[in-house]
């Protein structure tokens, strides 16, 4: 396999499960976005001498001489979007584990599919942003598999399933680290506070999404395309423990729920392994533990990112594209200490607004439609 965004949250822990397993699986290539240190020691580690960097600006450091030491016999590497992209393509390569941040995720999802390779997909904007192009090329191929915790869930729960039967999706949120609070308690909020997510150890980016429930809206989306399912039967509940991943309502009134210990290796695990079990990467739940399940509705008037989300998504087209891109730039803003955590949603709803939709045509559009919502939320950072 090829891991993009080694360095990563995800990536790091797609690593370990190779380690766990190198009787199934190899690692033939890695890239990453800027911590070059971090990929040499994992090259070096595990012999991988197919390597990429997204930010170009590092080709003329020490570490990129000793990136092109790791690859010289037999390897390749390459600096910039275009060469991590170029790693989907390498001979050997049976299926890629796709943890990229952001919208350049999507180019990659694209090669994959149309490679005929397995996608393991953990980055989200792939499908928020380009799933009327992904979900096609997945359907002709049937080699996508989700990574995120609550899609891998509701997978799981409909294999052998008729898809006619089902009558509702609910997607578990944990409620992140400000569960309860208001907006009034909201408004000097700071970065680090809202990093310190209760249950789940994930990058900067998806835990500040994760306390705004923007993760849940751009999960919504994703729903929607990979399984199928229309807005009005895709519902968010907040499940503060996270043991219950995610469930699914059939037309008999029947729910399958899918539970399991709060650690991403399980679902990656599953995605590479499928439609095998392998042993188990961490310890099983423990469910005279456990304690107690509660369930509760999402405050969507105080964390307004859900909102904003499904309502692109219920739009459709472009939408959900600019709505993406303004929420990453809105978010490095605040963890950048130049914008604040009300002003997120407060970005992301101006860009919508200034927003002209238009069908999704092509990658190319989609990646001009990014540029001008970057463009529009830096002048709308608050």
């Amino acid at each position: 396999m090829a891991v993009l965004g080694s360095t990563g949250s995800i990536g790091m822990q797609t690593l370990d499960v190779a380690r766990r397993h190198p009787d199934k699986v190899e690692v033939v290539a890695l890239a990453a976005g800027t911590r070059a240190s971090k990929l040499l020691d994992q090259a070096r580690e595990l012999g991988v001498r197919h390597l990429a960097l997204g930010d170009e600006s590092q080709a003329a450091t020490p570490v990129a001489d000793q990136l092109r030491d790791q690859a010289r016999e037999g390897g390749s590497i390459g600096f910039g979007v275009d060469a991590v992209a170029a790693l989907v393509g390498l001979d050997g390569v049976d299926a890629v584990v796709n943890a990229l941040v952001g919208a350049a995720g999507l180019r990659a999802s694209y090669d994959t599919l149309r490679r005929g390779r397995v996608l393991a997909l953990a980055n989200k904007e792939s499908l928020v942003v380009g799933g009327d192009i992904i979900m096609p090329l997945a359907k002709r191929t049937g080699m996508l598999m989700p990574i995120d915790s609550e899609h891998g869930a509701i997978y799981q729960c409909l294999i052998g399933e008729d898809p006619s039967e089902v009558s509702r999706l609910w997607v578990t949120a944990s409620g992140g680290p400000f569960r309860g609070r208001t907006r009034g308690e909201l408004a000097r909020v700071t970065p680090a506070e809202a990093l310190a997510h209760p249950n789940w150890n994930m990058g900067a980016k998806i835990s500040i999404d994760s306390s705004t429930l923007m993760n849940k809206g751009l999960e919504v989306i994703e729903a929607h395309h990979l399984f199928g399912c229309p807005y009005d039967r895709i519902s968010v509940v907040v499940q503060p423990q996270s043991a219950i991943h995610s469930m699914v309502e059939f037309s008999d009134g029947s729910v399958k729920a899918h539970l399991g210990t709060t650690d991403m290796r399980i679902p990656i695990q599953y995605a590479l392994s499928y439609p095998e079990r392998w042993d188990a990467p961490v310890e099983p739940l423990d469910f005279t533990k456990l304690g107690s399940l509660d369930f509760s509705a999402p405050d969507t008037d105080t964390f307004r990112c859900l909102a904003l989300a499904r309502a692109a998504g219920e739009r459709g087209g472009t939408l959900p594209c600019a709505m993406n891109a303004a929420n990453e730039v809105a978010v490095a803003a605040f963890l950048a200490g130049e914008g604040t955590y009300l002003g997120i949603a407060s970005c992301v709803e101006a860009v919508m607004e200034r927003h002209d939709v238009e069908a999704v045509e092509s990658i190319e559009q989609l990646e001009a439609v990014d540029a001008w919502a970057r463009a529009t939320a830096r002048a709308n950072v608050r």
